[in-house]
């Protein structure tokens, strides 16, 4: 062994016996002393005979502000480790073993190592969707400053101690933590892309109430593009929050959050529903009929200010970490792309899991409400909510024809469609969809009266995403004015295709056939409702020649 041995080579069976023994390898070593000092003499047979008996009576570490990370995944950055501790304090060191798949990492002070070890030990914190255990280490503190291999560690620290501080000095000098760079929004302006799996309103709050309080949040689609406006209390929690987050999947390989400051320092929330919420004002109307939050569920946002630790999860979520598998969800496994976060499976199904709560989570029926009754149809809604998800059975009620009830396949399939749909206007009338109280849809008994108003679609041949991680999972966007055209035969011109749209009552404003492939083109009508009718009236339309039209919406414009 060299006489002056580097941190990231110790002696094997030392090593493998602390990590078994889950504490200090580099104290039980022998080459730390004290605070965190490089001892010149190699440690002997003897004295890791020595450590191994003291570390088997000893009790274990009393709180410390340094902490011992072990299991961290090999290509793991220092910026990733250095998030598993912002959300308590300000981080002031770390040392990275990479070799040894440990880390140590020093809090501000003892009290936001605790809260911290309290936070991570009842639920296990992932990075890049391995399991990261977490302990008090024996040291007091980390003195690194002659240690190799540690620039990245400190230019890391520097970028978070601007953003804590306002200065890229470390040391030296007051600190004026609290303060933000200039400029500083408290508001983020998100963005979802590759929409994968459907992303709520409470599912922001859950995530982003790890760095902070959220006062208001406001989704919308833009561009084609799921967005949301998220306004923090304090405009430093707006800088964890993105230094943490910004290019993080909240799924596995999906639904990556892009995230920059607004120009905008304060959010004006009028209503309180599924697109909007202001988290102080309890007393806002929801708008356009929206049911409005029910007494246990506005108990569960609370007073103004409850949610105010940074760690706390979303109010009514326990604030739980690692993204264990989501029950209800066709999601396959499911570990935790979001590392240190979660979401409950009932903030992945969109729904608070209160007692008392309308709807269930999980389920796959969903109330369709305010619709036109004189021109839905079973076969309609099942074209309709069948881009979103394979729709097995639609019911129109008997007595109350401007609602109805459709089962999909799944509770994710259901959250989709619900998320896409609710708030689109559909022949002159905003559709609104929820989760329903039913589990399944019913088929009317034997000589019982339906009028053809409930219909079974579970064998048909127009599903959309029969084939298990089918393309068209991935080609799932909002409802837009410009509609994807697709299995178009080659003797079909631009003019015909114009004409049948323009007979099914739409006004025409672009028309592009895709240069490289003629069997596909784009058509932008007059109005998103112009297109969610066309694609009702003409998907499946019969072109002749054996083709029958394909139409979804598009994310893009002409």
């Amino acid at each position: 062994v060299d006489a002056s041995p580097s941190p990231f080579f110790l002696p094997k069976k030392l090593n493998e016996f602390s990590a078994r023994r889950g504490s200090d390898e580099l104290l039980s070593s022998g080459i730390i002393n004290g605070p965190f000092t490089m001892n010149s003499s190699t440690p002997s047979a003897a004295n890791g005979n020595d450590s191994k008996k003291f570390k088997r009576d000893r009790p274990p570490c009393s709180p410390s502000r340094v902490l011992h990370l072990r299991k961290i995944p090999c290509d793991v950055t220092e910026a990733e480790i250095i998030s598993l501790g912002l959300p308590f304090g300000k981080v002031t060191n770390l040392l990275m073993l990479k070799g040894k798949s440990q880390a140590f990492l020093e809090m501000a002070s003892e009290e936001a190592a605790v809260t911290m070890v309290n936070y991570y030990t009842p639920i296990t914190p992932h990075l890049r969707s391995q399991p990261v255990y977490i302990q008090y280490s024996n040291h007091r503190e980390l003195k690194t400053d002659n240690l190799p291999n540690q620039a990245r560690a400190q230019a890391a620290l520097q970028a978070v101690s601007a953003v804590q501080s306002g200065s890229l000095a470390l040391s030296g000098g007051p600190s004026n933590e609290g303060t933000v760079l200039p400029g500083q929004s408290p508001v983020l302006r998100i963005i979802i892309e590759n929409l994968f799996y459907p992303v709520t309103l409470e599912v922001l709050h859950q995530i982003f109430s790890k760095f902070g309080t959220v006062l208001k949040i406001i989704t919308f689609t833009k561009n084609n593009q799921f967005q949301a406006l998220l306004q923090y209390a304090d405009p430093v929690n707006a800088h964890y929050a993105k230094m943490a987050l910004d290019g993080q999947n909240i799924y596995n390989a999906c639904c990556t959050l892009r995230i920059d400051f607004s120009k905008l320092t304060s959010l004006n929330v009028k209503y309180n529903n599924d697109k909007s919420r202001d988290f102080t004002r309890l007393d806002l109307p929801t708008g356009d009929g929206q049911p409005s939050l029910e007494p246990p569920m506005a108990a569960a946002f609370g007073a103004p200010g409850i949610i105010s630790s940074p760690y706390a999860g979303a109010a009514g979520f326990a604030p739980a970490i690692g993204f264990p598998q989501a029950t209800g969800l066709s999601v396959p496994a499911v570990p935790g792309a979001l590392g240190p976060l979660t979401i409950t499976s009932s903030a992945v199904t969109g729904r608070m899991a209160i007692p008392g709560a309308s709807g269930i989570p999980g389920n796959s029926v969903l109330l369709v409400t305010n619709l036109n009754p004189d021109l839905i149809t079973p076969h309609g809604l099942f074209i309709l909510f069948g881009v979103y998800g394979d729709v097995h059975r639609v019911k129109i009620m008997f007595n109350k024809k401007e609602n109805a009830l459709v089962q999909m396949a799944d509770a994710n399939q259901a959250q989709l469609a619900m998320n896409h749909l609710s708030g689109q206007r559909l022949y002159g009338k905003v559709l609104r969809a929820t989760l329903s109280k039913h589990q399944a849809v019913q088929l009317p008994r034997e000589g019982q009266e339906d009028q053809g108003l409930t219909k079974d679609f579970s064998n048909s041949p127009l599903h959309r995403f029969k084939k298990p991680g089918s393309k068209n999972f991935q080609n799932i966007f909002p409802p837009s004015a410009t509609l994807h055209l697709s299995n178009i035969p080659p003797s079909v011109t631009v003019d015909d295709l114009k004409n049948l749209f323009i007979e099914a009552g739409c006004s025409v404003k672009a028309f592009k056939f895709f240069q490289k492939d003629r069997k596909m083109a784009l058509i932008q009508l007059g109005s998103v409702e112009e297109a969610i009718q066309a694609l009702i009236e003409l998907h499946n339309h019969d072109l002749g020649e054996n083709h029958h039209l394909r139409v979804s919406f598009s994310k893009s414009t002409i």
